[in-house]
C-alpha cells in the first residue's frame, strides 16, 4: 500500500510489565487485519514476543517493530517490554515514535515502569495517549484509578472514553467526545463533568476556539475533533481511553485503533527532531525531497541474515540500491535491501520516506543512536542517553579455550542492548559484564548459550577500590645484587606525599599548588599524571643519581601505581620527591635503579598512614510512601548519607542519598523484597572515599590470604 508522510502514525506502546501491552498489540494487529490469525502471549503465538526466551517466560524482552494499515493510514507500532530490567528497549522505541502510548493494568494501576515511561516520552516531546486496560479483571476501583492518573500526571490527563460495566462483566465503552443523550446502563462516570475537563485541556492552546466556549458555553464534537491532534501533540491533551483485549474480548480497540489514526500526529505535525551540520543547530524537516537523514535505534544479531539494524526515516527518501553512511564512523555499505518488518518476519520494500521504520541486513558497524545518512556531511543527531547499568558479574568460560570467542560474543549481544556493558577491568584483570539487574544478566546468559553455544561461570566482581596515603614520609632503598659478572646497584632516597584534596587536575595545577620553588627549592622537574592524579618530582643535588637514570626511576613508581602496596589496589593521589641516591660508576643500570624506585616507593607509601578509597555511587529511591521508614533504616545499615527526601504525587516518596558501591551491588534485590516490588532506583558514580578502619582491615586481610595462597 503506497502512503504519504501525512499518512504515516508511529507509536510505542510501554508501561510496566503485565498490562497487556503485547496482546493489545497483537488485537491491534488482528482487528486492522494486518494479521488473519490473532497472536497471544500465553499460547507463544504472538507476532510480537517471537523470542524463545519470551516465549518461555511469557513475558517480553526485546522491543518489537509492527506495522499496520487502517482507514488510508500506515501505522508503525512498537511493543516494549514492561519489566524495568529491560529498560534499554523501551526507551529504543520511545526514540522511533512520535506518539507514546502508556498502558495501565486497570487493577494494578500506577507502578514504576509507568511514571519512568511517562516521564521519558514527555522529555522527548512526544505526544502522549493514556490506555487503562484488563478492564474486565476484578477488583477494579476505576474513580479512585482516574483521581491517581490526574493527580500523578497531571490535568492534561483528561478521559476519552468512559467504560460500561467495569469488571467481568465489562461490556464496552461511551465517547466522552461525542456522548449519548443520555448515559447507557452500566455508566457510572459523570459524562458531562468528564466532556468539560476535556474541553478546557483541548481549547488551551486555541485562542479562537476558547473564545467561542466562552461564549457559546460548548462546542460540537466536530469541533473538539479538529482541534484534537494539535492539542496531542503541544501536550495539552493526554487522552485516556479503555480496553480489554484478552481472549474473546477486544473491548475499546476499535475507538483506540480510531484515535491513532485521527488524532496521533503524523510526522510532520509532530515534534521535530534536530541536529547539528557544520557545528549548526538545525531543524530536521520530514520532507520527501529533503536530505535523507535516519537515525537506528534498534539492532539484532539474527544467526541466519546477520545483524540487522532498524531506523527510523527522519527526512528524505531512500531506495535500496543507495549505501548509507554512518555518522558516527563515516563508514558504511550498501544493504542487501530494505525490509519492513513484522516481528520477526520482514520483507523487502522499494523504497522508505519519512516516518517509515525500516530495517536494513549486513550493513556493518551501525549501532543504536548512529544517525545514517547518504553522505558524511548530512545533519547529525544527538547520541540518545541511556542508563549506566550498575549490576555486575564477573564472567569467565566454563571451557578452556573460550576466553576471546565469550568477549566477541558477548559484545555482539552489547551492541543489541544500551543498558548492557562488557569490560575487562585494567585492575583486577576480570572480564565483567553489567547490567540493570540479575534478571537482565540471567537472560544475557540464556542468550549466549543458545545463540553460540557458549556457556560461563559468574561471581559478583571485585570492588575497584583504590589506595592513597595519608601523611608524608621518607624512605631509602639499595638494590645491590652480584652474581658473577656485572653486579647490580642503584639506591635512591624518596619522600611522598598525599594529593588527595588539593584539587590538582593537570601539571599546570600542580606547579602552582604543590612542586613549586616555596617547596622544593632546589627542584629540576615535576612530572604529571592525571590517570592516577600522580606526581614524580626530581629534587636531586649534585648528581647523586645521574641524570640518565632518572627517567628510570621514574618508570619504576609508575609500576608500583597498578600493583598497590596496601592491598594490591591501584594507587592514586600520591607525589613521590627524589631527592638523594648512591651509584656505580660500572654496576648501576637502568633496570638497577627501576628496582631500587619500585621498592623504595613501596617502603615510603607503606609508612605514610596509607588507606584504601572505596567507589561511593550517588542513589535515588522512588517507592510507595508507607515504605519509607523501612528503605531508610535500610540504608543507614549500608553506611548510607541520607541527602534529601520529598514526597511526589501519588502517595510516593523518592530519597536521595549517598552510598558506598560495595554494600550496593545487590541493591535491586532487596529494594524489591522490602517494597513489594514497587520501588525503583538510578545509581551513578559519585566519587572515592577512605574506608572505615574496620572494613579496611577485613579488605587488606583478604588480600593478604589471596596472596599467600597463590604463593
Amino acid at each position: 500500500m503506497a502512503h504519504q508522510v501525512d499518512d504515516i502514525r508511529t507509536v510505542a506502546l510501554v508501561g510496566h510489565e503485565v498490562t497487556g501491552k503485547t496482546s493489545l498489540a497483537d488485537a491491534l494487529l488482528f482487528k486492522a487485519k494486518a494479521n488473519d490469525r490473532r497472536g497471544s502471549p500465553d499460547d507463544g503465538s504472538s507476532i510480537s514476543d517471537f523470542d524463545e526466551e519470551e516465549k518461555k517466560h511469557k513475558y517480553s524482552i526485546d522491543s518489537a517493530v509492527l506495522h499496520l494499515d487502517y482507514q488510508g493510514k500506515r501505522v508503525y507500532l512498537i511493543d516494549t517490554p514492561g519489566k524495568p530490567d529491560f529498560v534499554g528497549q523501551a526507551l529504543g522505541g520511545l526514540n522511533a515514535v512520535d506518539t507514546a502510548i502508556i498502558v495501565i493494568g486497570a487493577t494494578a494501576g500506577i507502578q514504576v515502569n509507568t511514571r519512568r515511561m511517562f516521564n521519558e516520552s514527555g522529555k522527548r516531546g512526544l505526544a502522549r495517549m493514556i490506555v487503562i486496560n484488563k478492564l474486565d479483571a476484578e477488583n477494579i476501583h476505576f474513580d479512585q484509578l482516574l483521581s491517581n492518573i490526574r493527580e500523578t500526571f497531571g490535568k492534561a490527563c483528561v478521559l476519552f472514553n468512559a467504560p460500561l460495566n467495569v469488571g467481568p462483566g465489562f461490556s464496552g465503552v461511551v465517547s466522552v467526545l461525542s456522548p449519548p443523550a443520555s448515559p447507557p446502563a452500566g455508566c457510572t462516570i459523570d459524562l458531562a463533568a468528564q466532556r468539560s475537563q476535556l474541553i478546557d485541556s483541548i481549547v488551551e492552546i486555541d485562542e479562537a476556539l476558547m473564545g467561542k466556549y466562552l461564549d457559546q458555553g460548548d462546542l460540537s464534537a466536530d469541533e473538539l475533533a479538529a482541534a484534537l491532534p494539535a492539542a496531542l501533540a503541544a501536550g495539552s491533551v493526554i487522552p485516556i481511553l479503555c480496553t480489554a483485549s484478552k481472549k474473546d474480548k477486544d473491548l475499546g480497540l476499535q475507538e483506540l485503533l480510531d484515535a491513532i489514526v485521527k488524532f496521533t500526529p503524523s510526522p510532520k505535525t509532530a515534534a521535530k527532531r534536530k541536529g547539528t551540520k557544520a557545528g549548526a543547530e538545525v531543524v530536521i524537516e520530514p520532507s520527501e525531497t529533503g536530505e535523507f537523514v535516519g537515525r537506528v535505534f534498534k539492532t539484532i544479531s539474527d544467526k541466519f541474515v546477520g545483524t540487522l539494524s532498524y531506523f527510523r526515516v527522519l527526512s528524505g527518501k531512500i531506495t535500496p540500491e543507495q549505501p548509507l553512511i554512518s555518522l558516527r564512523t563515516g563508514r558504511g555499505g550498501r544493504s542487501s535491501g530494505l525490509l519492513l518488518p513484522q516481528g520477526k518476519t520482514t520483507k523487502p520494500i522499494p523504497e522508505a520516506i519519512p516516518g517509515d521504520i525500516i530495517a536494513v541486513a549486513k550493513v556493518e558497524d551501525l549501532h543504536i543512536g548512529d544517525t545514517v545518512a547518504l553522505n558524511a556531511n548530512a545533519p547529525k543527531l544527538p547520541l540518545p542517553i541511556y542508563p549506566s547499568p550498575m549490576y555486575g558479574l564477573a564472567v569467565e568460560p566454563k571451557a578452556r579455550g573460550d576466553e576471546q570467542k565469550i568477549s566477541g560474543s558477548l559484545n555482539k549481544i552489547a551492541d543489541e542492548d544500551p543498558t548492557f556493558k562488557v569490560t575487562r577491568d585494567t585492575q583486577t584483570k576480570e572480564l565483567v559484564i553489567t547490567g540493570t539487574s540479575q534478571i537482565h544478566l540471567d537472560i544475557v546468559q540464556k542468550r549466549l548459550k543458545a545463540r553460540y553455544d557458549l556457556e560461563i561461570i559468574t561471581h559478583e566482581p571485585k570492588i575497584a577500590y583504590r589506595e592513597t596515603l595519608t601523611s608524608t614520609a621518607d624512605s631509602e632503598y639499595q638494590h645491590k645484587k652480584q652474581s658473577g659478572g656485572r653486579g647490580q646497584y642503584g639506591k635512591v632516597h624518596f619522600r611522598v606525599y598525599p594529593l588527595k584534596d588539593l584539587g590538582i587536575k593537570t601539571e599546570a595545577d600542580l606547579l602552582e599548588k604543590f612542586a613549586n620553588k616555596s617547596r622544593f627549592e632546589k627542584m629540576r622537574s615535576a612530572h604529571y599524571d592525571p590517570e592516577y592524579n600522580f606526581a614524580f618530582i626530581d629534587h636531586i643535588v649534585g648528581g647523586s643519581v645521574p641524570n640518565n637514570f632518572i627517567p628510570a626511576v621514574e618508570k619504576g613508581c609508575k609500576e608500583v601505581l597498578d600493583q598497590g602496596a596496601l592491598a594490591g589496589y591501584r594507587m592514586q593521589d600520591v607525589a613521590v620527591e627524589l631527592y638523594f641516591g648512591k651509584y656505580h660508576d660500572v654496576d648501576s643500570s637502568e633496570a638497577a635503579f627501576k628496582t631500587a624506585a619500585r621498592m623504595c616507593f613501596k617502603k615510603a607509601f607503606r609508612e605514610a598512614r596509607p588507606v584504601l578509597l572505596e567507589p561511593i555511587v550517588h542513589v535515588e529511591v522512588t517507592l510507595p510512601s508507607k515504605y519509607t521508614g523501612d528503605i531508610l533504616k535500610d540504608l543507614n545499615g549500608k553506611r548510607a548519607r541520607v541527602e534529601d527526601q520529598d514526597s511526589l504525587p501519588g502517595d510516593l516518596a523518592v530519597i536521595k542519598a549517598i552510598a558506598p558501591l560495595a554494600e550496593m551491588m545487590r541493591y535491586a534485590a532487596q529494594l524489591g523484597s522490602i517494597t513489594q516490588g514497587q520501588g525503583s532506583y538510578t545509581m551513578e558514580f559519585s566519587h572515592y572515599d577512605i574506608v572505615p578502619g574496620n572494613v579496611q582491615q577485613q579488605i587488606v586481610s583478604k588480600a593478604t590470604l589471596a596472596k599467600d595462597e597463590e604463593e
